[in-house]
């Protein structure tokens, strides 16, 4: 099986949380581009907007148990996701997705000298 979270002692799960709060932000701010630029209807913006940024908090207050890192998990495809409502989101999501599995990758790495 494979493991999807770091230890709780790895130095990465630092920056694995500090990319969850940018992606709030991130999120937050693409919620005006839904309305005004792609002209989706407010309650489902408003819905997956809020439901993508509650996935990054709970997942950045709970980093360093694997429940945590599921959620983690679970927020880089809820920023996909967010392409549903804009298409520019599609982009933001995949980058935020590669930054969390590089990141990923190298904390495991560090596990490994650990």
């Amino acid at each position: 099986m494979v493991k999807l979270a770091l230890r709780p002692d790895n130095p990465m799960n630092k920056a694995m949380m500090l990319i969850l709060l940018f992606e709030v932000i991130v999120f937050g701010l693409g919620f005006p581009g839904m309305i005004m630029v792609s002209d989706r209807p407010l309650a489902p913006a408003l819905a997956a907007t809020v439901v993508a940024c509650l996935l990054c908090l709970v997942g950045a207050a709970r980093i360093k148990t694997p429940f945590g890192y599921l959620v983690g998990w679970l927020a880089q495809l809820a920023g996909i996701a967010l392409g549903l409502l804009t298409p520019w989101m599609y982009a933001m999501g995949l980058i935020f997705f590669m930054i969390w599995a590089v990141s990923f990758v190298l904390g495991r790495r560090i596990e490994a000298t650990l």
